[in-house]
């Protein structure tokens, strides 16, 4: 939630394209409901661009080898602890067009192949295969839910004019190094919203 933020933040026609989307969906009369979610686009491309550039657990979990093997010319012995740096692999210029960019468009162009199943290479920011992180689907609407509803019913600004950073600082999850301060500012004209 705070790195999208952020990034929003930082990209003021990102976010004024969020809010569009959350005006013409939902209005300024009612609240975000779940019904909503599935016709925001936008902010769903948002939410994937975020989970590529800062994942979660940028190395994933680690994942064990049951018996020796080779991969792409490299012998993995049996019980190797093996760690994904899904971090670099969704930051490769190989596999994403200006890969540091925050680009939301770029989940609109191919949704199937850019999805959070795993079936992607280069896009797993949950993991992949029997051990992908079970919570994915009630992640998503969370996060869509509480990110639409602080979009919607709030303007954000930075105290004193500051921009955000986005210095990153690697525990077990990626989280920022300074975390993100910011003020709301009502924004919807029904003042029974906020009740």
């Amino acid at each position: 939630m705070e790195w999208a933020m952020t990034e929003l933040l930082r990209h003021p026609n990102k976010l004024r394209r969020v809010t569009e989307e959350l005006d013409a969906i939902i209005g300024d009369q009612t609240s975000v409901e779940e019904s909503h979610l599935p016709r925001l686009p936008y902010l769903e491309a948002v939410l994937k661009e975020t989970f590529r550039i800062h994942p979660p657990a940028p190395l994933l979990f680690p994942h064990m080898s049951s018996e020796t093997t080779i991969v792409a010319g490299y012998t993995i012995p049996k019980n190797s602890n093996i760690f994904f740096n899904v971090w670099a692999i969704q930051r490769d210029a190989e596999f994403w067009e200006d890969p540091l960019r925050f680009e939301p468009e770029r989940f609109l162009k191919d949704t199937e192949k850019r999805n959070y199943t795993g079936n992607s290479f280069h896009f797993f920011p949950f993991g992949s295969g029997r051990r992908i992180c079970v919570g994915i689907p009630l992640a998503e609407k969370i996060m869509m839910q509480i990110l639409a509803t602080l979009l919607h019913c709030f303007e954000w600004e930075l105290p004193n004019g500051r921009k955000p950073d986005v210095k990153e600082k690697l525990q077990l999850v990626l989280s920022k190094a300074e975390p993100l301060v910011v003020v709301p500012v009502a924004r919807l004209s029904n003042l029974m919203q906020y009740e």
